[in-house]
C-alpha cells in the first residue's frame, strides 16, 4: 500500500505561484504514470498535469505554459510548479500515481488527501 502526501498549498493572489510537493511512502518509481488533479465540490477529479514511465507529460489546456510537473531523482517525489495563477485554479489539488494503464484519473490506484489552493483576484 502506498501513501501519497502532498504540501505546498495556500492561498496566493492572482499572478502568484505555488509549488506543490508530493511525497510517496513507498517505491513508486516504477509505476506507469503519476500526476495532479484537482477537484471542485460535486465534481469529478479533472486531469492537471501527468507525467509516464517514458516521461511523456500531458498538461489540461488551462494550464499550458504555466503549470510545470516534475519529479525527485529517485521519483518518489512529485512537484507541480504553478505559475501565473488565476482564480479559476482555486481547487483542492491532489496527488495520484497509477501502477499501470493509463493516466485518467479512473486509471490511479493511489490518492494523496488533497492541499488546497486558493487564488483571489
Amino acid at each position: 500500500q502506498v501513501q501519497l502526501l502532498e504540501s505546498g498549498g495556500g492561498s496566493v493572489q492572482a499572478g502568484g505561484s505555488l509549488r506543490l510537493s508530493c511525497a510517496a511512502s513507498g517505491d513508486i518509481s516504477n509505476y506507469y504514470c503519476v500526476g495532479w488533479f484537482r477537484q471542485a465540490a460535486g465534481k469529478e477529479h479533472e486531469e492537471v498535469a501527468t507525467v509516464d514511465s517514458d516521461g511523456n507529460t500531458r498538461y489540461a489546456e488551462s494550464v499550458k505554459g504555466r503549470f510545470t510537473i516534475s519529479q525527485g531523482n529517485t521519483k518518489n517525489t512529485i512537484f507541480l510548479q504553478m505559475n501565473s495563477l488565476e482564480p479559476e485554479d482555486s481547487d483542492m489539488y491532489y496527488c495520484a500515481a497509477a501502477y499501470s494503464g493509463s493516466c485518467s484519473p479512473s486509471g490511479m490506484d493511489y490518492w494523496g488527501n488533497g492541499t488546497l489552493v486558493t487564488v483571489s483576484s
